[in-house]
């Protein structure tokens, strides 16, 4: 197998995933920890800051976990499945969950942090494994290395395959269905093709899973919420594009403009912009995306190598850049632009 990755074996690994199985096991070059790198890493396939002083990671494949990375020294440390982590099940909002996660097959994909002076910190992760899932933590900053609470879970209806969340005030939460589980290797050529194939999906402890209408798209992938709650962004991996969706409108109003490329997830800047990562031919891009305008602005456009390809999730931290891959052993880091 080729370590370059091509966007079609960027549709086997993350079809892979969201079946509830990691991604193949591909070769990597070793990772010399360094002042561009970030190593111990399984799949970061999202980032999401934790205050300044952290980083939290998806780790898509085995062993999997939620982790976490100090950005003053890049030292990586595994939050859960650890031995210092804790179960507080808040019954009341997620009074359906059977329970925590199982440790063994506990493999991570999109991420949310609520965002806050700290030190404590609310962490929504996509789940798969023995169950398909949005697991919430708690994350601790407080000590030498953060430690994570396991507050409840949502599990997903059959086939919906989760990708991406945006954890609401409430405990609820919006999620993408980018691929739904046990379909074809047809159906996820048609995806590809753009048909659409999936959705958003909206959860509170009453409601339940319930449609996010006009949200229906191919790959719905990563997604971002406005301030006020009344704007969801959201990423179209199988047509190459973005739109923007009124949230509680009836009838919803959709904006939709091409990217270009296969767009992963999406987060906010510091600028008030979006930026968008995802993957083009035999490159992984960066644009920022203003959200009232939707004028689209090239930030990166880097060449796939061995060492690193396939991004899909880029964060601020400092000065620097700091880029996901939903495969490989490392984050890398470029300077801000």
């Amino acid at each position: 197998m080729n370590r370059t990755t091509t966007p079609a074996l960027a549709a086997l690994c993350f079809a892979s995933a969201l079946s509830a199985q990691p991604p193949p096991a591909v070769p990597q070059p070793a990772c010399a920890p360094g002042n561009s790198v970030v190593c111990g890493q399984t799949g970061p396939e999202d980032l999401v800051s934790i205050g300044t002083a952290w980083v939290a990671a998806s780790a898509m494949a085995a062993p999997g976990g939620l982790r976490v990375v100090r950005t003053s020294d890049r030292a990586p440390f595994t939050v859960y499945p650890a031995a210092n982590a804790r179960t507080a099940h808040d019954r009341k909002t997620y009074p359906d969950c059977p329970g925590p996660p199982d440790a063994q097959s506990f493999t991570t994909h999109g991420l949310y942090a609520e965002s806050g002076a700290g030190p404590t910190y609310k962490v929504f992760a996509v789940a798969h494994g023995a169950r398909e899932s949005i697991e919430v933590f708690e994350l601790d900053t407080r000590g030498e290395m953060p430690v994570a609470t396991w507050l409840g879970c949502a599990v997903a209806p059959d086939p919906i395959g989760l990708n991406s969340v945006r954890g609401l005030p409430d405990g609820g939460f919006i999620a993408s269905n980018f691929l739904p589980r046990g379909g074809s290797p047809e159906a996820t050529q048609r995806m590809r093709d753009g048909e659409r194939n999936g959705e958003l999906w909206e959860w509170h402890t009453a409601s339940k899973w319930q449609k996010v209408p006009g949200s229906e798209a191919a790959g719905a992938n990563g997604l971002e919420l406005s301030a006020d709650g009344r704007t969801i962004y959201v990423a179209a991996w199988g047509t190459q594009s973005f739109f923007r969706l009124s949230r509680g409108t009836t009838p919803p109003k959709r904006d939709e403009v091409p990217l270009g490329f296969r767009v992963d997830n999406i987060h906010w800047a510091r600028d008030g912009s979006l930026i968008a990562v995802g993957q083009g031919q035999q490159a992984w891009k960066a644009v920022k995306i203003d959200p009232n305008t939707l004028t689209v602005r090239a930030l990166l456009d880097q060449a796939d190598t061995a060492e690193f390809n396939a991004g899909t999730a880029l964060v601020e931290v400092g000065n620097a850049y700091w880029v996901g891959s939903f495969r490989g052993n490392r984050i890398v880091i470029l300077p801000a632009r």
